[in-house]
Parts: C-alpha cells; sequence; structure tokens
C-alpha cells in the first residue's frame, strides 16, 4: 500500500480528517480565513444552526445509519427554556428543522433523474489529497458517480434562484476547482430549496473552475507568507487601504 492510498484510508476516518492528522492538509474550508483573515486560520468555528442542518441532510442521504448522532428537541425555538435544559448547553437540532430535512430528503430521492445520479456505482463520502500550488490539499466528496464520471456534492440553498451568486459568495468555485484536480472527474451540485424544495442541477463551467483556481492561487500566496516564510511575524500584519 503507497503512503498516498494509507492516508486516505486514514482520512475515511471523520476523527482523522477533521482532526489532528487532518489539518496538515489544506482544504476548501481554509480558503474564506485566508482570503479574509489570514489571522483566523484554522482556528476551529463556532457551531452555528445552519451548519448542523447541513450535516443532518448529508447524513440522512449519504450515512442514514449515523443520524443517531444527532440530538434532537421537540421544541419550537432554541431560546426556550425546555431547549436551554434538555440541550446542557450543546448545540441540538429541533423536531421541526429534521421533519422539513426529511421532506427535502424526498423530494430528491423521488426525483427519477437526481435518485439514479446518487445510487447505482457510486461511493459516498469519499476522501482525497493531492498537490496544488506546492502544498498538499485534501477533500472528502459527497458522492462519487463512477458511471457518469462526476463529483456530485449535494447543497441546500434559502434562495435557489440566486445559487449561482451564493455559490461564488461561498466558495463552491474553489471547492469544485480542487475536488476536480482531486478526482478527475467533472463536478455537479445538486441543490435544493429549503423553503420551496425545489431541486436544481447546476453544472460547472470553465470559468467558474477558473474563478476557483483564481482563489485557491491567492489563499496559497498567502498561506506561504503567512505559514511557511522564515522570519514573517503574523502579529505585526495589518490591512492597509486607502479611502
Amino acid at each position: 500500500m503507497s503512503q498516498k492510498t494509507e492516508i486516505i484510508e486514514k482520512l475515511r476516518d471523520d476523527e482523522h480528517y477533521y482532526g489532528d492528522f487532518g489539518k496538515q492538509f489544506l482544504s476548501n474550508s481554509d480558503i474564506s480565513a485566508l482570503l479574509t483573515n489570514p489571522l483566523d486560520f484554522k482556528k476551529p468555528s463556532k457551531p452555528i444552526p445552519a451548519f448542523l442542518v447541513g450535516g443532518y441532510f448529508h447524513t440522512c442521504i449519504l450515512e442514514p445509519d449515523k443520524l443517531k448522532k444527532y440530538k434532537v428537541i421537540d421544541v419550537s425555538t432554541r431560546n426556550t427554556k425546555a431547549y436551554k435544559e434538555i440541550s446542557g448547553g450543546e448545540l441540538c437540532l429541533l423536531q421541526h428543522e429534521v421533519d422539513q430535512i426529511e421532506v427535502m430528503r424526498d423530494k430528491m430521492l423521488n426525483n427519477e433523474i437526481i435518485s439514479k445520479l446518487i445510487t447505482g456505482n457510486v461511493e459516498y463520502e469519499v476522501p482525497g489529497i493531492v498537490e496544488i500550488e506546492n502544498n498538499f490539499w485534501k477533500g472528502k466528496a459527497d458522492i462519487v458517480n463512477h458511471d457518469e464520471k462526476l463529483i456530485i456534492d449535494l447543497k441546500t440553498t434559502n434562495d435557489i434562484q440566486a445559487f449561482r451568486y451564493s455559490a461564488k459568495r461561498y466558495n463552491y468555485d474553489s471547492q469544485a476547482y480542487i475536488y476536480n484536480k482531486l478526482f478527475n472527474y467533472d463536478f455537479l451540485f445538486i441543490v435544493v430549496d429549503k423553503n420551496t424544495h425545489q431541486l436544481g442541477l447546476f453544472d460547472v463551467s470553465d470559468k467558474f473552475y477558473q474563478t476557483g483556481l483564481d482563489k485557491v492561487q491567492k489563499a496559497t500566496d498567502v498561506y506561504e507568507l503567512f505559514y511557511k516564510t522564515e522570519n514573517f511575524k503574523p502579529e505585526n500584519y495589518f490591512i492597509n487601504q486607502t479611502l
């Protein structure tokens, strides 16, 4: 077994992927910090409900056997006394959020085209590593469809009509670029609107890949300066602009 294969096998375990072992690699989730505030690079982000809901949605479709790890509380909001008592300070899902996610899951699975794309000769939660711009990057694909030669990523959105704009705002372009390099397949987003439950298939243009590459290159430059340049002191960093 090659060293790369050993690393990928280790990254299949979420504890290694998100833990100290996985932190030796750059990932798309690092792009935002490197481009906006390099001092926040690799700092743990505070859990928020949107991430928890997104995680449950993915687990619901890709790894339903792991749903039991989520704590669900049947109250109206997280501001209630009952929620605070039951949660014990932990961020938990609300029952109505779970109900909504199950509706979205069913919408996807009951769509003939989408169901065929995410089932069959596919792999779920597939890790990979690749060298880009002299640094190693990791990624974990939601779905790799070998028949269609596609990397498929599942997304939820508040407004599917504006997804093409939010995709760049949330750095899905750099994600598409990195994952294309990781797996050598084209990238496809399968999107569901959290409000209307409309479904969308968004494939990726050369221009979208290019804006992703631009972000990766800029993020790499920042990373090289802050974390690989001898005698550079990050504490001396400041933003300098003319208004």
